[in-house]
């Protein structure tokens, strides 16, 4: 601790990480606390329409150097639906990535989701770019253009010499980063975006924050709550990133590999069981059939000449993902193997009209990677990711590859690689509500378990059964409920509560 000028949330992040980062942080944020947002409509191009209003929080590139290089962090805002009286403050939400957008999160408001009318009339809903991210400064690690263009080589290597090829693809992309972005690679971490979030607390006006995290947003939550336990007052967290610093992040990818399999498998019952309407096939075998015809017919020859294996596994990728991409990933599957090709590459091929969205894709990418590498240490060595990768592509084909070359660039990252934090409950951390599916893909069960166990009084939600990625927004009673009566009330079960399944996709 650096001396009793300094309130609490930086020596808690002082102890935790470095007195100079958490010195920097409390000086932002008194600042931000003066500044506070000025609020206007939102740019014509953010597609942000009335009563939401949007605004910028300045916070320190780096916040050992409070005084040094700003950026703008973009937020936007709604009021509560309700009295002033019902009014608790403002609820912050991002979405994950680490790459997404939560400009959207106030938009349930206004197309009056009902999933949100309760926690609407309470809170403000805020949504933000995180640093890097769309209109916070955002970063760029190829062109775009570039990026979005099919096909790519097939994720699957024949050969070393396929290998070898994704190898230097990977150095390239990371060559890339470092040229276009260099600048604030060395502090696109999450620790940093979680200072930014307690500055974006302190502009408005909010003594304590109210957090809204889905996916990597958990792990966003995680180390907020280790970093400012005292400055937490009510934390949802959905989808959980496992917080343990041996699987930040490299295990982290090789644990999703085995989850996506799982759910891959138990799309492919659905799409089975359903062969009446989709005749792809009436065993779960008979679909993984029609998927290595199909792979292999692409990688002959790309159909429409744009889509290859690399572009099926992206798309096919959203059915293991989201439950409400079930039905629209099996119904463009049907059109192609009843012989209408068409659909499957209008549903799939790049627009690369679409300069605005392609520049968002390749943003969020960039983001993605160097969260991910500067985060953590990644192993250097090629023999280790080509050992693991080889023997778990074994039995979980499904993502291992196209996982491994979409992260390899961190194993030959230039800036500075972190070492996670350690995250646990600090003095001050109020019960935080974990929800969770059992058999999500892209953020596996494992990870709920562990946040739980480092945060004390925390409650688990299991959702049994079920696997959709992101499980406070779709409609399951015993879970809204329980999310409901947690951000209104702050109270929780007595115990952890497991939830049946929500309905089953219908075709």
């Amino acid at each position: 601790m650096a001396g009793a000028i300094i309130a609490p949330s930086a020596s808690a992040d002082g102890k935790r990480h470095s007195t100079s980062e958490g010195r920097g942080t409390q000086i932002a944020a008194d600042r931000a606390a003066k500044a506070g947002i000025d609020w206007t409509d939102c740019p014509a191009d953010w597609g942000i329409a009335k009563p939401i209003q949007c605004g910028y929080v300045s916070v320190p590139v780096d916040y050992a150097k409070p005084n040094g290089r700003k950026i703008k962090i973009a937020v936007d805002r709604i009021g509560n639906t309700g009295s002033k009286k019902d009014r608790q403050g403002a609820l912050l939400y991002n979405p994950g990535g680490p790459g997404g957008s939560g400009l959207r999160f106030p938009t349930r408001v206004t197309t009056k989701n009902p999933i949100y009318t309760k926690a609407a009339k309470a809170y403000d809903f805020v949504g933000f770019d995180p640093r890097g991210v769309g209109h916070s400064s955002p970063i760029s690690c190829v062109d775009p253009q570039e990026f979005v263009k099919a096909p790519k080589l097939d994720p699957v290597p024949d050969s070393e010499a396929d290998k070898r090829a994704q190898r230097k693809l990977a150095a390239e992309y990371a060559d890339g980063c470092q040229e276009r972005s260099g600048w604030l690679l060395p502090h696109m971490t999450t620790p940093n975006t979680a200072r930014d979030l307690d500055v974006v607390r302190a502009a408005l006006g909010e003594k304590k924050l109210n957090f809204l995290g889905v996916s990597y947003g958990t792990y966003l939550g995680a180390v907020y709550g280790t970093l400012f336990p005292n400055h937490v007052r009510r934390m949802v967290v959905d989808s959980v990133v496992n917080p343990s610093k041996e699987k930040v992040w490299y295990q982290a990818n090789l644990d999703q590999d085995v989850a996506f399999q799982m759910r891959w498998n138990d799309w492919k019952k659905w799409v089975a069981a359903n062969d009446a309407t989709f005749h792809i096939g009436n065993t779960p075998e008979k679909v993984e059939q029609q998927w290595v015809k199909l792979r292999a017919k692409a990688k002959k020859a790309p159909l429409g000449g744009i889509v290859g294996p690399a572009e099926l596994t992206g798309f096919f990728q959203s059915a293991p993902y989201y439950d409400s991409a079930w039905v629209p990933t099996a119904q463009t599957w049907s059109k192609y193997v009843a012989g209408d090709t068409q659909a499957l590459v209008d549903a799939i091929a790049p627009d690369m009209s679409d300069t605005k969205g392609n520049a968002a894709s390749e943003n969020g990418n960039a983001v993605y990677t160097a969260v991910e590498c500067t985060d953590a240490k990644w192993p250097t060595s090629w023999k280790k990711w080509d050992r693991d990768n080889t023997k778990l592509h074994k039995t979980h084909p499904f993502m291992t590859w196209a996982n491994a070359w979409m992260n390899l660039p961190c194993a030959t990252w230039s800036s500075k690689q972190q070492t996670p934090l350690n995250v646990k409950s600090g003095k001050g951390l109020p019960p935080v509500l974990i929800v969770q599916s059992e058999r999500d893909a892209a953020t596996p069960y494992e990870g709920a378990v562990e946040l739980h166990k480092r945060f004390k009084g925390s409650r688990l939600i299991t959702e049994e059964g079920a696997g959709s990625h992101g499980v406070t927004g779709i409609a399951n009673p015993c879970v809204n409920d329980r999310v409901d009566t947690y951000l209104l009330t702050g109270k929780t079960d007595r115990r952890d509560v497991t939830c049946a399944p929500h309905a089953t996709p219908k075709p």
